[in-house]
């Protein structure tokens, strides 16, 4: 299955070059948050963009991840102030488990 997350452009080069993604969130590393948010689909990904990015005027991408690639646990969660689940990846995204990188347009 492929999951989704939306990343500033800048922080995934860097990630790229190091060989693993380690941002949860904008703003928030996986070892502040726990985990790296993610989404199930094209939906999600534009809700979450609409809710906590707005303000952003770097460059995004959004990331397409092979859960089967991660080696390391996806679940499947709803958040407090959510009435449905989110993938978060409780672990590094190794670089080799993105698929395809895609600038995201609003």
């Amino acid at each position: 299955m492929t999951i989704l997350h939306l990343a500033l452009a800048d922080e995934w080069a860097a990630a790229a070059g190091a060989g693993e993604y380690r941002m949860s969130t904008l703003g928030r590393t996986l070892a502040e948050e726990g985990f790296i948010h993610a989404c199930a689909d094209l939906d999600q990904l534009r809700g979450v963009a609409e809710r906590f990015y707005t303000g952003v005027t770097e460059p995004l991408v959004v990331l397409a991840v092979d859960q089967d690639l991660l080696g390391c646990p996806v679940v499947f969660e709803v958040p407090p102030d959510a009435d449905e689940a989110f993938p978060h990846i409780y672990g590094p995204l190794p670089v080799a488990a993105v698929v395809s990188v895609t600038p995201f347009a609003r």
